[in-house]
Order: C-alpha cells, then sequence, then structure tokens
C-alpha cells in the first residue's frame, strides 16, 4: 500500500486507513446503507460511481468528527458577544493571542479542513472526466470551497492546495483575494452542475451553492451579487422557515435529534444515533443539570444571566427560552443552552441533531442585510424578509403579517443593518456564527467592549498557522508569513 505524503497536517497518511462512510453518513433515520469502505491510492483512478461516491463521502469525514465542525463552531462561539468559554476554553473569550493549549486546538482544526481538502482533490483529480461522474466532481469542487472559506475567514491568506499541487510538498501562501478567487471559481460552478434536488439528504444542491456563494458575496461586500444569489433561493419558493408555537417546538421541530430534514434545511451536516455518527456539540455545550441530553455535557460554552445580549433580550422570544439558568460553580447568575437536546443519545460523544450550516434563515438574514447596503436605504423587501424571522420566534406564522413586525418606514440603514445583526444574534447561539459575523461587520471591538468591558486585540482577529505547517512547509518563512502576534 503506498503512503500518500499529506501536507497539510504533516503525517504519512495511508488513504485507505481512513474511516470511509457510504449514504450513511446522509441520514437521521433507520434506513441506512450498507458501508462499504474502499481503498483509496493516489495512483488509483476511480472506475464505478460507486467508488467516486464513497471517495466523496470521505470528504465529510474530517469535518463531520469531534475535531472538526463542532470543535470549530464552539471555539468561534467562546468568542461570541453572548457566550464565554469554560476550562481550557476559557481563555479563548479573552480576546489575546492564543495560548499553547488553543493554539494546538486551532491547529488540529485547520488539518481537519486540509484533511478535507486532500480528500476533495482525490476525487476531482482520480474521476472519470464522464457526464455521470460530473455531479460528484462539483460536489467535491463545493466542499472543498466551504472548506477553503472557513480557512479564509479565520487564517486569512493560507496556502491553496489543490488537484494540480497536492503532492507538492512545499507550497507559498496565497493573498486572501487569490484564495476568494479560488472559492468563487469552484462555487460558480458549483451552482450551474449540482442537483436542484439530492436524492441522499444532506448533500449539496445548486441552492446549497448559491446561499455559499451569497455568504461568500457578503463577506466580500459585493453586496448586490450577495443579494440576488440569496433572492435566487428565496424565489425558488424550495424553502421555508417551520412554523413554531413553543420553545420545545423549537427545540424538537427544527434542531431535533429524530429529524431527517425539514422546510429550512438548505445545507446540513447530517447526524444519527450510531456509533461514530454523532454530533459531538451537545456535548461540549449541554450540562446534566438542563435534563435535555442523557451524558451531560461539558459544559464548555455557557452564558449569563447579566450578559447584556441576554438581559435586554425581550422575554417572549421563544428563542430565548432554549436558554437555562444553572448552577455548577461558576455563579447562580450562569446560562446553559438547550438548543441542541437529544435524550435517546447512544453515548456521550454527541447526539443525533444535524448541524445547520446554511438554512433558510441564513439566507433571509444574508438577503435582507445585501439589498439595505445595495440599495443604500431599507426596503420593503429587506424589512420582510427580517420580520418573517421575528414573527417565528415569537410563535406566529412567518408569511404573515403581525402587531411585531418592524415596520419599513421607521429605520435607517444603520438601525436597520442593527436590527439584522440583533436578529442574528439570536437566532444563530451555538452554531458558530456570530463572532464570523461581528468581524466581518467591523463591530467586534465595539461589541465586545460594550458587552464584556474587554478589548479586543488586533492579533486575535487571525488564527495562528500551526507551527507543524511552519516546520514542514519549506515554501512559508515564519517571520514573514505567520499571523502576527504569533
Amino acid at each position: 500500500m503506498k503512503l500518500i505524503n499529506n501536507t497539510s497536517n504533516h503525517v504519512l497518511y495511508t488513504i485507505s486507513s481512513l474511516v470511509v462512510l457510504s449514504s450513511v453518513l446522509f441520514f437521521s433515520c433507520d434506513d441506512l446503507l450498507e458501508e462499504k469502505p474502499k481503498a483509496m491510492v493516489e495512483e488509483t483512478f476511480f472506475t464505478s460511481v460507486e467508488e467516486v461516491e464513497t471517495a466523496v463521502n470521505a470528504i465529510y469525514t474530517p469535518i463531520r468528527s469531534g475535531e472538526g465542525m463542532s470543535v470549530y463552531e464552539a471555539t468561534l462561539e467562546c468568542s461570541a458577544d453572548y457566550a464565554y468559554g469554560r476550562g481550557s476554553w476559557a481563555q479563548i473569550s479573552e480576546y489575546s493571542v492564543f495560548n499553547d493549549t488553543n493554539i494546538n486546538r486551532v491547529a488540529r482544526i485547520w488539518q481537519q479542513f486540509y484533511l478535507s481538502i486532500r480528500n476533495a482533490n482525490l476525487v476531482i483529480k482520480n474521476s472519470p472526466q464522464d457526464k455521470k461522474y460530473q455531479k460528484l466532481i462539483v460536489e467535491a469542487k463545493y466542499l472543498r470551497a466551504f472548506c477553503y472559506f472557513q480557512l479564509a475567514r479565520n487564517w486569512g491568506g493560507v496556502p491553496i492546495r489543490t488537484e494540480k499541487n497536492m503532492t507538492d510538498i512545499d507550497l507559498k501562501k496565497s493573498s486572501i483575494n487569490e484564495v476568494y478567487d479560488f472559492i468563487l471559481k469552484d462555487l460558480e460552478e458549483a451552482e450551474t452542475k449540482l442537483p436542484e434536488k439530492q436524492s441522499v439528504a444532506g448533500r449539496p444542491t445548486i441552492w446549497a451553492a448559491k446561499t455559499l456563494l451569497a455568504d461568500v458575496y457578503l463577506e466580500l461586500k459585493k453586496y448586490p451579487e450577495a443579494r440576488d444569489k440569496a433572492n435566487e433561493v428565496i424565489a425558488s419558493n424550495h424553502f421555508s422557515l417551520v412554523p413554531v408555537k413553543t420553545v420545545e417546538n423549537f427545540q424538537e421541530n427544527v434542531f431535533g435529534p429524530a429529524l431527517i430534514s425539514t422546510t429550512e434545511e438548505i445545507f446540513y451536516l447530517k447526524y444519527a444515533r450510531l456509533s461514530g455518527q454523532q454530533n459531538y456539540m451537545l456535548w461540549i455545550i449541554n450540562h446534566a443539570s438542563t435534563g435535555v441530553y442523557n451524558y451531560g455535557g461539558a459544559y464548555a460554552v455557557y452564558s449569563d444571566l447579566t450578559n447584556p445580549v441576554y438581559a435586554n433580550w425581550d422575554e417572549n422570544d421563544l428563542r430565548k427560552k432554549m436558554w437555562e439558568n444553572t448552577e455548577f460553580g461558576l455563579g447562580k447568575t450562569t446560562l446553559v443552552s438547550t438548543k441542541f437536546g437529544d435524550n435517546e443519545a447512544i453515548d456521550k460523544n454527541g447526539g443525533g441533531n444535524d448541524d445547520p450550516i446554511y438554512g433558510y434563515s441564513d439566507i433571509l438574514l444574508i438577503f435582507a442585510e445585501a439589498s439595505v447596503k445595495a440599495a443604500n436605504a431599507p426596503t420593503k423587501e429587506a424589512m420582510e424578509a427580517l420580520n418573517q424571522i421575528r414573527r417565528r420566534a415569537y410563535g406566529y406564522n412567518p408569511k404573515e403579517t403581525s402587531t411585531l413586525d418592524y415596520k419599513h418606514g421607521n429605520y435607517t440603514i444603520e438601525s436597520f443593518i442593527s436590527l439584522v445583526m440583533k436578529e442574528r444574534s439570536y437566532e444563530f447561539q451555538m452554531e458558530g456564527k456570530r463572532w464570523l459575523e461581528l468581524k466581518r461587520t467591523g463591530k467586534a471591538k465595539e461589541i465586545i467592549k460594550k458587552t464584556k468591558g474587554l478589548d479586543v486585540s488586533d492579533h486575535y482577529f487571525l488564527w495562528p498557522i500551526p507551527i507543524s505547517e511552519m516546520n514542514y512547509n519549506k515554501a512559508l518563512d515564519p517571520n514573514i508569513d505567520q499571523n502576527p502576534g504569533y
């Protein structure tokens, strides 16, 4: 068996030693397909759709693992204005350069993203250039773009490893603009060649590609493009918010562990109550006192009754009720999230709840912000998108006007964007999205100072490139290429 030089996590990695999963990864139900691991080595070219599908499934494995998106999102949550880290995560909430523990933590996140990228490159490189393989190849490109988007937002410029240079050990760091150009190229192909609807839950569609494109355009301040892509998803009429009446409806019908899919799912990472297939985030954020997770939890990310985000939050908003006041040694005002719970989890490593990477609420709020910034004024369409989020949060029908609607004529651009940011802060808690928004909007220092009384170090905005990457990749100069502060 040939060993592949893994240039992202700096070990000789036998591809066949990966846990290569079949379509079981994408189901949260009992209708499971047989697992069929395949040996994949660099010089092997795939000769069947089954082999390529298995290789595509391997792209998901690193980001679905405990060290993948769950730890990544929890790390980001520790930086949110409404949240705090506990234990080894506490230092993240100090908004200074990371200590050794958290340098190692984000290094593992870097490695998991690059491992997914490497697996995507194998699919792109080794799949036959035949029409029947096209959708799988562009799925690999979508996932590659997704991983590079996370790397760009947290590390800035990074080495771009593709199917053409993946065996090169020494590869220089590309500029942030070059990384985004590469992301856009992959996504522009994905939005035209992915299917409108997948036969297997959890695989990306053209709507997932358009949503990711809209998010990337928003990051790049290309507001007309972000607005138009978001509007394409809205106008498709394929998606809608799930109506709720109670906090239990939110927990069970929007985020519940038994759900296969919902009308608002655009691109979710799928989990199930199977060994090795569970969502690790539940263990990270829960505590035994809440009673929503039968294995207790590490309660490594929490909030507090005195935090201004929580304290100023309307009590009638159902999303607020997904925080529970509990005491476990941090004080009587401690809050623990009950957003994700599973009382039938089979082990402590997580529950069956899916990870909502992109849902319909994401696209509504992207549209609301982008359309106002593109028009340089609040628009009725943007207000309606925002009000759908608000209505659902109070138990109203999202599509019907209500007495609590925000009124179009009452807001300037600045006050409207503040409303959008407020709704995002409520809607996406424990999803790893808030800190990225605070950075993108340039509001991080102001809002963290206001909510927590802390100053954000300039060095904190980018994570350190792993020392192993610096030592192994001789094209990188630690004095020039390492991010400031490290």
